[in-house]
């Protein structure tokens, strides 16, 4: 499923939410969603 992958690549690669997120151009909230499963727009 895509909101594990997710979650598993950003361990992975030693990144926070918040890392993950300043690199997407996004707020943290939204990976937040998108590893609990929620909106994946």
């Amino acid at each position: 499923m895509l909101s594990e992958n997710i979650k598993t690549i950003r361990k992975s690669k030693g990144l926070s939410q918040q890392e993950l997120a300043m690199k997407l151009n996004v707020v943290r909230q939204t990976i937040s969603k998108w590893e609990l499963g929620g909106s994946l727009r």
